[in-house]
């Protein structure tokens, strides 16, 4: 077998992709990935025992993040950049297994036997020859599928909250005991944690500190750019050159929309970077006109058709058609092969002009189209400004209940069960909904209960924050608890940053979600038991049934 990888909702067969990931990656890169995710484990085992002397390193801190994401599904499929990475791993825990050993001898107590990292090899060939040792197949054969699951449950968990680690960090916030749980967390993986128990309790942390970073995430989008306000975003293109900026990245889309001020451009947002539109430091650019196309399953299409350069951001990018390779650019952790590739800059806000020299090469959109628009920006501010509307609606009747469905959309046959429930939806029910799942039914017209929008587009995945605070605060104004609210939560999952926003939830405690359009594959039946004892977890299954279940 060349590969094994099922951390993914599209897996092939629902089981794991053998030969070529459904996602895309080639044997190459998904070896290159189990070899960098190992290196991560191992720069942890050293860290985590460092900071236990009083030690710390805050490049291997924002390195294991940083390494982390870059293994999350549609990141990078480039060899060479996680080559890099593998190297640059290296180097790190050479550098800690020093450190770990001279702080050792100063303390006079015996050293933990760790792995060497001057062993591991630096060549792209002896890299992934290696792989095959120490990836999810061989842990399958000498664990077993129920605690490898739950080995891989917590790493997925940990790859998502290293997106929402980057994200904030690439706007100046870092927390210090985030980063000391990684270290933790994969310490513990490394070091070969396989108590069902303590694999499980270890998920729920994960799910714990992914709140501390989910709030540290918004903290810097909301004190750069201001709070998301209720906006009417255009969804139709405007006659002009132009700019697609797709992912999650809010700092690279402001750096753009600076430099292309006054050239020109009209820049459009495309997938999870629609909720930018309501962000009043980024609105207040005239030339941000609008959103383009959906989600990110769709890109191929859409990005043909664009007349303009493509920016991507973050996770998401689709391998690109030849017919707009050319004008497709990557920037931050994303990469694939032969495409063009915005590099940080030390000394300031990145160079985006060969972009706009793209965009001011192609013939953009010859006319207006006529106008549509959808609403966006109702964020934790938004809807808790309302608050005592809302709660005043709840308890006269008009809104009787409401349902959060959201999350991760995809290409994967199923996921037309989010549009038909979100129409079957009573009238005198509210719809919340964020990250790109919403595509599937947000240009729909949901109406309102008493000026109260029924659909209301609380922002990306990485706003999860805001939807459990809207929940929080109603619980508190209700005086009950959060699973006594009139809210159920359907989700929609693909890739690790969804897992790590369900292990928030069951954290929190938080009952009888339902997940779809399938289950992980890393979960076994066992594993899912128990979630389903302890907190209700079932998949979605009609919406007929689901919404006669729901609302009794």
């Amino acid at each position: 077998m060349s590969m094994y990888c099922y951390q993914c909702e599209q897996t092939a067969g629902g089981e794991g992709c053998t030969k070529i990931g459904v996602c895309g990656k080639n044997e190459t890169v998904a070896a290159l990935q189990d070899v960098l995710v190992v290196g991560c484990k191992g720069i942890a085992r050293y860290a985590h025992r460092l900071r236990g002397l009083g030690i710390t390193d805050i490049e291997a801190d924002r390195f294991v993040t940083t390494g982390l994401f870059r293994t999350v599904t549609n990141v990078n499929f480039t060899p060479e950049d996680i080559l890099a990475d593998c190297q640059h791993a290296k180097a790190i825990g050479q550098r800690l297994r020093q450190q770990y050993l001279d702080a050792c001898a100063t303390a006079s107590q015996a050293p933990d036997e760790l792995c060497d990292p001057n062993t591991l090899p630096e060549t792209i060939d002896e890299l992934t020859a290696m792989a095959a040792a120490l990836g999810i197949q061989a842990r399958l054969d000498q664990a077993g599928p129920d605690v490898t699951g739950l080995q891989e449950l917590v790493l997925y968990g940990l790859k998502g909250t290293a997106a929402y680690a980057d994200h904030a960090a690439v706007l100046g916030l870092e927390d210090d005991g985030v980063y000391a749980f990684f270290h933790e967390a994969l310490a513990a993986l490394g070091d070969g944690l396989d108590d069902i128990g303590a694999l499980t309790a270890l998920a729920l942390k994960v799910g714990e500190v992914n709140l501390t970073v989910m709030g540290l995430l918004d903290e810097a989008n909301t004190s750069q750019y201001g709070h998301p306000e209720p906006t009417a975003a255009r969804i139709t293109p405007v006659a002009g050159k132009a700019i697609l900026v797709s992912g999650h990245d809010l700092k690279d889309l402001a750096e753009l929309l600076e430099q292309t001020a006054g050239q020109g451009i009209n820049v459009y947002t495309h997938g999870e970077m629609l909720p930018c539109l309501a962000y009043p430091e980024l609105k207040k650019y005239p030339h941000l006109i609008g959103n383009y196309g959906g989600a990110w399953q769709d890109q191929q299409k859409e990005f043909d058709a664009f007349p303009g350069p493509i920016l991507m951001t973050t996770n998401c990018i689709q391998k690109p058609r030849e017919t707009y390779r050319g004008r497709i650019f990557t920037t931050g952790l994303v990469g694939w092969p032969d495409t063009q590739h915005i590099a940080p800059n030390a000394n300031g806000p990145k160079d985006f002009s060969p972009i706009i020299a793209a965009a001011q090469a192609e013939a953009g959109f010859g006319e207006d189209a006529p106008e549509k628009t959808i609403m966006v920006g109702f964020a934790r501010n938004a809807v808790l400004s309302v608050a005592p509307t809302v709660i005043e609606a709840v308890k006269s009747g008009a809104i009787k209940h409401f349902f959060l469905i959201g999350g991760c959309d995809g290409a994967k046959p199923g996921r037309n069960y989010y549009t038909e429930l979100a129409e079957a939806v009573p009238d005198d029910c509210v719809i919340l909904t964020l990250a790109c799942g919403k595509y599937r039914f947000n240009k729909l017209e949901f109406g309102d209960i008493g000026g109260i929008p029924r659909l209301l587009d609380i922002g990306q995945c990485n706003d999860a924050y805001s939807a459990i605070q809207i929940a929080v605060a109603l619980a508190g104004a209700f005086e009950c608890d959060v699973n006594d609210l009139p809210l159920s939560m359907i989700l929609s999952w693909y890739e690790q940053k969804a897992i790590c926003i369900l292990l928030t939830l069951l954290h929190l405690g938080i009952k009888n979600i339902k997940v779809g359009p399938s289950l992980p594959a890393f979960i076994t039946p066992p594993v899912l038991n128990v979630l389903v004892d302890t907190f209700g977890l079932a998949p979605v299954t009609t919406p007929e049934n689901d919404l006669k279940e729901i609302l009794g």
